[in-house]
């Protein structure tokens, strides 16, 4: 699918081109501007199911990553007979990366999803207690298939190729290859250094693989206009 990122790293959006009968699934309330001629659909945000209980099971899913995954409960599918274009954008300044998936599987963090095109398919991942303690959340997106995944952050986005293992604080995850696994420690310098370094707890990633990390942490901006907040 023809694509170009624009404006980043900063301020990104995603111009999509689909050739007639292409079709792109997207966020909702991503758009930014379409072709008059491009048709949007909604569905649930619930991947492919089919029949009664399939839809049943749709919408329990939809819910699910409502609640838990940092996405909307619906998405929107543009597509024509003719072709046409789409203009999407996340909702924080940052980068919008695409993710080329060809029977593998990866593994992003909670709204980290933006679009995507192609035979992908969607689900909500355990990442157990350690994923609450690293404070990506108790579930992850797990993108699967053959197709194109895009993904967005706060800030740049930077690729890391682990061969071995490699830390990253946690709040900078943007995504990973499913082949690596991870586990949560301090980042160093004992008691002290957990409670006055100001990281925390921190991602060890072991095996081989890429990870995706974003230049800036959400939950740094959170803390800085919270006290900026009236009561």
């Amino acid at each position: 699918m023809q694509h170009i990122v624009k404006y980043e790293p900063t301020f990104s959006m995603l111009q999509v081109n689909l050739a007639p009968g292409e079709v792109i699934i997207a966020e909702a309330g991503s758009m930014v501007a379409r072709s008059s001629n491009l048709a949007m659909e909604v569905k649930l945000n619930a991947g492919r199911n089919a029949g009664f209980f399939g839809k049943m099971k749709a919408v329990f899913i939809a819910l699910l990553r409502k609640l838990v995954g940092g996405e909307t409960f619906f998405v929107n599918h543009f597509s024509s007979p003719q072709g046409g274009w789409v203009w999407l954008a996340p909702s924080l300044s940052g980068g919008i990366r695409p993710m080329q998936l060809a029977g593998n599987s990866m593994i992003f963090s909670a709204g980290a999803y933006l679009a995507s095109a192609g035979e992908v398919d969607l689900k909500m991942r355990w990442g157990g207690l350690r994923a609450i303690l690293s404070k990506e959340g108790a579930f992850f997106i797990e993108a699967s298939g053959n197709g194109q995944v895009f993904v967005t952050s706060y800030g740049a986005i930077e690729e890391i190729h682990c061969n071995g293992s490699y830390i990253v604080d946690n709040g900078h995850i943007v995504g990973f290859d499913s082949s690596l696994n991870f586990k949560i420690r301090s980042a160093g310098g004992g008691l002290m250094g957990f409670m006055a370094s100001g990281e925390g707890l921190v991602c060890e990633f072991q095996g081989q693989g890429r990870i995706f990390i974003q230049t800036r942490n959400t939950s740094s901006l959170v803390d800085w206009i919270t006290p900026m907040l009236p009561p």
